[in-house]
This record gives C-alpha cells, sequence and structure tokens, in this order.
C-alpha cells in the first residue's frame, strides 16, 4: 500500500513488459522502476528534498513527468501537480499554500513560473525540463533560486529510501471548485493504490488490455484510473497530450486500445461526429468514467460496439457508487443513475440540518469513510474547511442527489449550481441537457445570475455547431416544451467554446463572474414576458 514499493513489485513481476508509451515514446516496467530511484536519489542528494517535503510539478503529460511523480513517491517527497493552465495569481497561489520547496517545470512555464517566484519565499529550487532539445537558456528566478536541468539529477547510486507508511501523504491535489480558492486534498499513498485496485477489479483490466487517456498527469484520473491501474493489471497505458475528437477512433486503431477513460463532454464530443462505415471497427471495449447522457448511452455503445461503466465520486472520495462491471456481462447497472455504493464508504442523503431523508427524497450526499484508505486525508493548511467538510463525521460532497429503493444514486446537481428561482429549484443539468437536443447546439452550461426580484434568474452559455445558426426565439420555443416554466432562461449568451479545466469540466464559477454581459440577450427585455 505505498507507491515505491508498488512500483519495485510491477517492475518484478513484469519486467522488460512496455508499460506506458507517452507522446510516441514508450518505457518498460523495469526502467520505470530503475529510473524513479535515479531520479529520487538525484532529488535528495543535489536539490536537497527529504520525506514529507513538498515539490510541484508544473509538466505536460511525458515519461519525463512518470519520471518525477514516481520518484517523488519513492522518496516520500510529496508531489504536487499544478494545471499547466495556472498563471499569475492562481499559479502563485497554489504554489503558496502548499508551501512547495521547489518545481519541477517544463520550458515552456518557465517565464510565468519566474513572473510570480518574488511571491513565493520558500520556493528555493527549480528543475527545469526541456522537451524535444528545447533550446538552453532560462528566465531569471531570482536570487537565491537554485535551477537545475532534469536530466543532470539522474544519478547512478540508488537512493536510501524511507519508511513509508499507507497513511503519508503523496500527493496533494487541488481541487476545480466553483467558488472560492481551491483547496489541496491530500491524498495517501493507501488511498491511491485502493483506487488504483479498485478500478482495477471493477473493469475487469488484465495483461492483454491497452489503456488510452488524453487527460493530463496533474489529474487524479489519468494518475490513478489509468497509469497505475494499467501497471497494476500488467498491462500497457497510452498517453497522449490532447482529445482529438476526429482523430480518436484512428489512435486507437493504430495503438491497439482496449479502453479508454471519460469525463465531463468527451462523450458528447465523439457522439457528434459524423456517423462512419467503421465507427464499429476497432479494437476498444470498454469506457470508464462520468457522465453519460442517458438518452445517448446504449445507442453510443450500440454505435461503437462497447460497454460504458459509469462511476460517481471527487477527488476526495473516489468511486462512491459504481454503476455496472465491465467485467461482468449483464451486470446490474440503471442507465440514468450514478449506480448502487462500491461498497468503500457508507452513503447517504441528507437534508439542510443533516437529517438522513427517506427514500426518493433530494439532499446533499454525504459519505463516510471505512478503514480502508480510500478517502483523502484533509485539505492542506484548512484545518477550518477540513471540519467542515467532515462535519459530523460524514464527507460533505457538495452534491445533490437521491436514492430510491433499491439503492440506486442519481446525481442532481451541485448544491451551488441550483440555480433557485422564485422559489424553485431548477437543475443546470437538466436544462443543459435539453438545450443541448436542439440538432444546432453543440454544448450548454447553464447557471443562476443575480435578479433583481431576489433569488436567481436562469442565464444560458451556448455554442452552436460548426456552420449552424439558431435565433434567440427559437431556442426559447425549444425550451418551452421541454421543461417547466420557471426553469426558462432568460438570458442567452453564445459563446464560441466554454471555459473548461484540463480534465474537460466547465468552470462555472467564470460564467457566474461574468454574469450578464453587454451581448447577452434578456428575454424579459425583449419580449416583456417574465414567466
Amino acid at each position: 500500500m505505498v507507491l515505491g514499493p508498488w512500483l519495485r513489485a510491477c517492475a518484478e513481476r513484469h519486467g522488460d513488459r512496455e508499460a506506458i508509451e507517452v507522446m510516441g515514446t514508450a518505457k518498460s516496467y523495469a526502467v520505470l522502476d530503475g529510473d524513479a530511484d535515479r531520479l529520487a536519489g538525484g532529488l535528495a542528494a543535489e536539490v536537497g528534498l527529504h520525506a514529507g517535503d513538498r515539490a510541484a510539478v508544473i509538466m505536460r503529460n511525458s515519461l519525463a513527468c512518470v519520471d518525477a511523480w514516481f520518484a517523488m513517491a519513492r522518496a516520500g517527497i510529496v508531489d504536487v501537480p499544478v494545471n499547466v493552465a495556472q498563471r499569475g495569481d492562481g499559479l502563485a497561489y497554489v504554489l503558496g499554500q502548499s508551501r512547495s520547496q521547489a518545481v519541477v517545470c517544463d520550458i515552456e512555464f518557465a517565464d510565468r513560473l519566474a513572473e510570480v517566484m518574488p511571491e513565493l519565499p520558500e520556493l528555493c529550487h527549480v528543475v527545469l525540463h526541456r522537451p524535444g532539445g528545447s533550446e538552453p537558456g532560462a528566465p531569471s528566478f531570482g536570487p537565491g533560486v537554485a535551477v537545475h536541468e532534469l536530466p543532470s539529477l539522474y544519478g547512478e547510486a540508488p537512493p536510501r529510501l524511507p519508511d513509508l507508511e499507507p497513511t503519508d501523504t503523496a500527493v496533494i491535489l487541488y481541487t476545480s471548485g466553483t467558488t472560492g480558492p481551491p483547496k489541496g486534498a491530500m491524498l495517501s499513498h493507501g488511498a491511491n493504490l485502493t483506487l488504483t485496485r479498485q478500478t482495477r477489479w471493477l473493469m475487469g483490466y488484465g495483461p492483454e488490455d491497452v489503456l488510452y487517456t488524453a487527460f493530463p498527469l496533474f489529474h487524479i484520473n489519468a494518475r490513478y484510473t489509468t497509469v497505475t491501474v494499467a501497471m497494476e493489471a500488467g498491462a500497457r497505458c497510452v498517453l497522449e497530450q490532447r482529445f482529438s475528437a476526429g482523430g480518436f477512433w484512428d489512435t486507437c486503431r493504430a495503438k491497439g486500445v482496449t479502453a479508454f477513460n471519460y469525463m465531463g463532454a468527451l462523450l458528447m464530443m465523439l457522439w457528434k461526429q459524423s456517423a462512419r462505415p467503421d465507427d464499429a471497427d476497432h479494437p476498444v471495449r470498454r469506457g470508464f468514467g462520468a457522465p453519460c447522457p442517458p438518452d445517448i448511452w446504449e445507442p453510443f455503445e450500440e454505435r461503437f460496439n462497447l460497454r460504458l461503466t459509469e462511476v460517481y465520486g471527487s477527488t476526495e472520495v473516489p468511486i462512491v457508487t459504481q454503476n455496472g462491471m465491465a467485467a461482468v456481462e449483464g451486470a446490474d447497472r440503471r442507465i440514468g443513475t450514478a449506480g448502487r455504493p462500491s461498497g468503500l464508504y457508507d452513503m447517504r442523503i441528507v437534508d439542510e440540518s443533516d437529517s438522513e431523508v427517506p427514500p426518493d427524497t433530494p439532499g446533499e450526499i454525504v459519505v463516510r469513510a471505512r478503514p480502508n484508505h480510500a478517502t483523502f486525508s484533509g485539505y492542506y493548511d484548512m484545518s477550518e474547511a477540513t471540519a467542515e467538510s467532515w462535519r459530523g463525521g460524514w464527507f460533505h460532497t457538495g452534491d445533490r442527489g437521491v436514492v430510491d429503493a433499491d439503492g440506486y444514486l442519481t446525481f442532481i446537481d451541485r448544491v451551488k449550481d441550483c440555480v433557485r428561482r422564485r422559489g424553485e429549484n431548477i437543475s443546470s443539468y437538466e436544462v443543459e441537457q435539453s438545450i443541448t437536443r436542439h440538432p444546432a447546439v453543440l454544448e450548454a452550461a447553464v447557471v443562476g445570475v443575480p435578479s433583481e426580484l431576489s433569488e436567481e434568474e436562469v442565464l444560458a452559455c451556448v455554442v452552436l455547431k460548426p456552420g449552424r445558426t439558431l435565433g434567440e426565439d427559437e431556442l426559447i420555443a425549444h425550451c418551452d416544451g421541454r421543461m417547466a416554466h420557471f426553469a426558462v432562461p432568460r438570458y442567452i449568451r453564445w459563446m464560441d467554446e466554454l471555459p473548461r479545466n484540463a480534465s474537460e469540466r466547465v468552470q462555472k464559477f467564470q460564467l457566474r463572474a461574468d454574469g450578464v454581459t453587454a451581448h447577452t440577450w434578456d428575454r424579459l427585455a425583449e419580449t416583456g414576458a417574465r414567466r
């Protein structure tokens, strides 16, 4: 249940078998293990990092990024993966709040790192990675900052490894909450390997499988439901840096991919590609993730000849529920729900006073830890936020859901994404699903914006398919027949694309902050209809 010894065991079992390919370059299990040793030694001897120290990583998917991750795990250094889109205040916040002492950084991000260094007195080492033989040179990081080149840190002498426990923190992952500053969720070695083994069991992966993802290694999905899962199974994984809906199936054919992970809008992007005669002609047989719109779930499986398995969870408590087992034909699942409890946690639905509600009654999803290392250990240096999230001994997810009499969970919405209008709770998810059923719409995001009548009005941010046009009145008419009158958007804002993080989740806090812009259409102003 500790990543360093686990990696060694994988190498002993599978040796020279190819373990991972990133952007066309591969490493075997044995080489991954050896390089983790060599780099761990350099991070200790040359950079001066020791067990419990924190080191940030600002890197795109690469074998060097995998090496940095595994070397830190072996040395007991707490890994702080940083979203490569971060810059300015956001970047300074994550590096400062985590109190990172060193950063391993792709050279392309060195300038933005240098800009915030004056705000980071504890950060005194920068390790530069130059993909593809990038030109030498680097910005000034200020006095007292030592700069290292990553290749120079791969030593020859094996390091003296620390004695680690499964409960020791391996990584701090910053959550992309809808409001407030990000919180650094501390995940232990045991938590990472519990998620790894649960996913492998759930999906039935074996040595013959090839797992694919284009999600970044600063996200829990790519790390612990693709890379480590493939290695636990003795399989192979393929990582890319960007997802291409148009080229996805060709990549799967070329690489022999048998399974892939999805989140956010990925499935819808694939579904909305023009149908081809060879849509089902590929080696992929399984998909893992969430959420798939219920109305395309079975048609998607039939069109692309594969089976989807979904889970509900978060960075803090992954795989709370699971909907079907990919490894078992005809396994229990109910499309339109998030499935039943996985067995890793106890789960309840509670009201605003934290009292459990009866079946078929909406409320907040709360989760209680079991003694199996499955949950996060708290938010780094945020004792009050940790205590608030775990009040009463239950982790409060901030999600609304409902459990039926058979134990199936249906996710409704984020608590803070639920638009409150004239005493009615409106599910933004449901409004979005209705809007995207219009043939001209590619995707939509719905948020609440302040109303002059108190509470909120509904704002729909809509992206059209390339080459399509749609009038506001036509979209309102489309909505009128598909939702309650109070849920029909008052505001429509046409957008070229929705703001997303690296895991393809729409950043609704940004849409709320933008609010009603000068180019936002107002149904009340146009028609005088206040419904």
